[in-house]
């Protein structure tokens, strides 16, 4: 899996009896951060949300957005509104 790192989670649907169900999220290094190791950021997408993360800071969880909150804010900084 080139460039991609999955990340399994306990899902919020599993039960404490022993019923789990284990969810893989797929990391991909944004196309924003640079080569030089600085400012990397990845994200991961799922049908309803969007995550972001900093890759030296993973320990620190991450950030989500609805997918209509990443569309409206990749097209203000696309159109040079942020």
């Amino acid at each position: 899996m080139s460039g991609l790192e999955e990340t399994w989670r306990k899902s919020s649907y599993s039960g404490n009896a022993g019923n789990c169900v284990e969810v893989a999220v797929s990391w991909r290094k944004s196309s924003y951060s640079n080569d030089t190791g600085g400012e990397c950021v990845e994200v991961a997408e799922t049908p309803s949300a969007v995550l972001v993360r900093d890759t030296q800071n993973r320990h620190l969880g991450h950030l989500g957005f609805s997918p209509g909150e990443w569309t409206a804010f990749l097209s203000s900084l696309k159109n040079d509104r942020l």
